[in-house]
């Protein structure tokens, strides 16, 4: 069997390994083992079909690894609930201070108090949500 052909059993094999590991290793070995491939189409001698598998492989681990696995696990970017709030305009409809006030915020009325608690809003200014605390909805003033 010709070199390249060996070459790419092995990087099938490996390729077919990762599904079951899904660790990211195995594949940067068959990128390596595609690379020795690579290396005997063109007729290169097997010590340096070796060797440029291998720092190939290591390069993949070293380089493309870390960057493939940050983009696979990153979580959703879908902000449910009141956390979904945080950062939304809210329209003061009832005096707001450090006590208490009422805001709209998504068409809902709800409960607010200012930070710092010194600064009052006052009916029809916009403020911002800061954070919900229980059912409170602490805002500041809205700044562009």
């Amino acid at each position: 069997m010709a070199d390249w052909a060996i070459w790419v059993v092995v990087a099938g094999a490996l390729f077919v390994g990762e599904l079951m590991t899904l660790d990211l290793i195995l594949v940067m070995l068959g990128l390596g083992a595609l690379v020795g491939a690579v290396l005997a189409l063109l007729g290169v001698d097997v010590v340096w079909q070796i060797a440029a598998a291998t720092v190939a492989a290591g390069g993949f681990g070293l380089g493309l690894r870390p960057v493939a696995r940050r983009h696979l696990q990153r979580g959703p970017q879908l902000v449910t609930g009141v956390a979904a709030l945080v950062g939304e305009q809210a329209l003061v409809v009832e005096r707001v201070d450090g006590l208490g006030g009422r805001v709209k915020v998504r068409g809902e009325i709800w409960s607010a108090r200012s930070y710092p608690g010194s600064l009052v809003l006052d009916a029809g200014e916009q403020a911002r949500v800061l954070r919900i605390d229980g059912a409170t909805a602490i805002v500041h003033r809205f700044e562009l």
